[in-house]
């Protein structure tokens, strides 16, 4: 039976969105191409017919996850207290809890950066986070301070996720998110 190409384009678009969100959930290695197409309700054999390697759709999904998260991004950037909603949205208990959906950067670089595959597409989410907390601070050594504090959000957001302690995993946040708020504030503004 043949299917029409707006079946395979969504069948294509389907994979790309589950594999985004396992990816961040479980990593890639931890996400086998036979369990993410059976989730799907499709074989195995018929991944390459979208796609040629599990690095490509490595590289397609976080592309996806990256899009999906920027147009957020940019809202929160938008409001009234850019940095501090930012800090506060970031490390969440919801966000914690909802990897799948959530930023790329901590199950995806790391396991990314571990495996010699670094990609592109993670220095732009960098650079972009990078250059949003920076236009909020300002002063002399802002481009210093913004890579303190994303460094320091993803960093507590992956061991939070990591604690089974669920008091240690929120002191994680808690503290993280409270030291980088007063930070913001005492920070020189233009």
């Amino acid at each position: 039976m043949r299917y029409s190409e707006d079946h395979k384009a969504k069948t294509h678009q389907r994979i790309i969105d589950e594999a985004s969100r396992l990816f961040r959930r479980d990593g890639v290695g931890a996400t086998g191409l036979q369990p993410l197409m059976k989730t799907l309700g499709l074989t195995h054999g018929g991944f390459y017919a979208h796609f040629k390697s599990k690095d490509e759709l490595v590289e397609t999904a976080l592309s996806q996850a990256a899009q999906q998260l920027e147009e957020t991004t940019r809202e929160v950037f938008a409001g009234p207290t850019p940095l501090p909603s930012f800090i506060a949205r970031y490390l969440s208990t919801a966000h914690r809890a909802n990897p799948g959906a959530g930023c790329p950067l901590p199950t995806m670089s790391a396991e990314l950066g571990q495996r010699g595959q670094p990609s592109p597409i993670t220095d732009k989410v960098i650079r972009d986070r990078l250059q949003m907390i920076e236009s909020c601070l300002q002063g002399e050594h802002a481009d210093e301070q913004s890579v303190l504090m994303l460094s320091a959000m993803v960093g507590a957001l992956l061991l939070s996720r990591s604690a089974s302690d669920p008091e240690l995993a929120e002191r994680l946040l808690h503290t993280t998110r409270h030291l980088l708020l007063e930070q913001a504030e005492t920070l020189p503004k233009d």
